[in-house]
């Protein structure tokens, strides 16, 4: 079976691994029908440590059902599934509250719990409280546009979602968009499904702020630091941005966040943050009376609705993939992103 392993910083490779196997009864095992490449994968891209073992990556997958363990009831064998970037037992005091990510049984795939997800083959712990059906669709007949879009909700647009979601944004509302990454454009389709009513999209690369206005951005600012949030001021009349959804995760954009956003208003962080301390004082938050909100996304809890939107034609988030690569290619597909030649990578494995 072929996966993805990075062996250090910019050492990515695709290997022959063993099959993945049942280890516990509430385990799946699920053949690949596309999976990605995620901007978070990025970040041990620039900082991996050199290892002999490698970590196995990938965490954003379709997938049809091989085989089942003995504890699971939902899914058979030939399902159509859904797979979230984590997994979670779906029945547990957070995940009833609907923080999955934060689940007593969960966990992150790539880790020593469960392998990467860029692989032909895998193993889904807790696979009746993750994988979510697809209901009356065959991946093998499906269009290459609705697998698209079916994979985005694994990771990329649910977390754009639950940037929008988290800053309860209203109808009406200005919301201010930081990043024009994949993250960051699912963000602005998200704002606009919740009814926000400008929408500033704070990114400087034309071919991915061209998407953000197809999908609801009034505005594009490519400006950066003090003459981003002079800018962003200026749009919104000296009042700054009711929300703000920060979809970077290094300081510039949390300090370009807590410029613009208004007095009363909410940061909501969804970029995975490279640093554990950050202004929150007077001049940053307090002063505002200003909220901060946002985290891994809990995809699980979002999943049913947004099939249904994506199916029905309410939603299109797959066009955030510009490229598809076999899994042989995947390094180049890191490559890609790295240097900004792709926005998101799509990895079909049928190639």
């Amino acid at each position: 079976m072929k996966a993805t392993y990075m062996f250090g910083a910019g050492d990515v490779r695709v290997i022959d691994a063993p099959m993945p196997v049942i280890q516990q009864p509430a385990d799946a095992i699920v053949r690949t029908v596309r999976a990605c490449v995620c901007g978070s994968d990025l970040h041990p891209y620039h900082s991996l440590p050199t290892t002999e073992e490698g970590l196995s990556m990938g965490h954003e997958l379709i997938a049809v059902v091989e085989e089942v363990g003995a504890e699971v009831k939902t899914l058979t064998k030939g399902d159509f599934v859904v797979v979230p970037f984590a997994f979670s037992d779906n029945t547990c005091v957070f995940c009833q509250e609907g923080m999955h990510t934060a689940c007593v049984h969960g966990g992150w795939y790539g880790t020593p719990q469960a392998a990467g997800l860029q692989a032909e083959y895998a193993r889904i712990p807790q696979a009746d409280g993750s994988a979510v059906i697809v209901p009356g669709v065959d991946p093998e007949t499906a269009s290459d546009d609705l697998l698209a879009s079916l994979l985005a909700l694994s990771d990329v647009y649910l977390t754009g979602f639950h940037a929008a979601y988290m800053a309860q944004i209203k109808p009406g509302q200005t919301v201010a968009v930081v990043g024009d990454g994949a993250v960051g454009l699912s963000a602005v389709l998200a704002a606009k499904q919740l009814g926000a009513d400008t929408v500033i999209l704070m990114g400087r690369h034309e071919s991915r702020t061209d998407l953000g206005r197809e999908w609801g951005a009034t505005h594009v600012v490519a400006e950066r630091g003090a003459e981003g949030i002079a800018k962003v001021m200026e749009i919104t009349n000296g009042e700054g941005a009711h929300a703000v959804l920060e979809a970077v995760g290094h300081m510039p954009a949390y300090e370009q966040s807590y410029g613009i956003v208004r007095p009363g208003g909410v940061i909501s962080r969804v970029g995975v943050p490279q640093y554990e301390e950050a202004p929150i004082g007077f001049g940053s938050l307090f002063g505002k009376n200003a909220r901060l909100a946002g985290g891994p996304a809990p995809v699980r809890a979002y999943l049913e609705d947004a099939i249904r939107q994506v199916l029905d034609g309410t939603i299109n988030p797959g066009k955030v993939f510009d490229r598809v690569v076999s899994i042989d290619d995947v390094p180049a597909a890191y490559a890609a992103m790295d240097s900004r030649e792709s926005l998101k990578v799509m990895v079909d494995p049928s190639l």
